[in-house]
């Protein structure tokens, strides 16, 4: 699904992730090593068109794992040591674009958006198919850890017992508050 899906369909979850994966402006990328280990490097995330974007350098390793298994993992950049921003996670895959006036598109929105200036040809573009979200919310003060899985999950709530351990998942609903 691409990222306008999301916002028509889960119009918090993606305003979620907007706070989360686009306002810090990077992002983690894990991606898969030939020897089939994770990958994790810190890429520039942008919505442009409909579809959440990665650009990279064109012989970076990570393109050279995308190139050969384009399943993918975005995760938000963690600040703070109780996690208390919450974690957003995007699993799904890379899609290559080629295409010279995507590029071009691309470069001039991210010279508005984020003030450098990319060079059409000088970057490799992928666009993300979302596959699976979960979005993580901690409450520091019970330990307690919020989950909201999207498509499949739901919401649930795992209670902490102790500072290192957490209880089975219990059903809770509406972890993202009212529409």
């Amino acid at each position: 699904m691409r990222w306008s899906e999301l916002a028509e369909r889960q119009p918090q979850l993606a305003a979620a992730g907007r706070e989360r994966l686009l306002d810090p402006g990077v992002v983690l990328v894990v991606t898969i090593r030939r020897d089939g280990t994770p990958r994790l490097s810190p890429v520039e995330p942008l919505v442009l068109d409909g579809d959440l974007w990665l650009s990279m350098m064109p012989t970076s390793a990570k393109v050279r794992d995308l190139d050969r298994d384009a399943r993918v993992l975005v995760h938000s950049v963690i600040t703070s040591r109780d996690g208390g921003e919450g974690e957003y996670k995007i699993r799904g895959t890379a899609r290559a674009e080629t295409d010279p006036a995507v590029h071009e598109r691309y470069a001039a929105a991210v010279s508005e958006a984020l003030g450098w200036h990319p060079t059409p040809g000088s970057f490799r573009l992928f666009a993300v198919q979302i596959g699976d979200i979960t979005l993580i919310r901690y409450d520091d003060a019970t330990g307690d850890q919020f989950v909201t899985r999207w498509p499949a999950g739901g919401e649930y709530v795992r209670r902490g017992t102790s500072a290192t351990t957490l209880g089975p998942p219990q059903p809770h609903h509406n972890l993202l508050g009212d529409p």
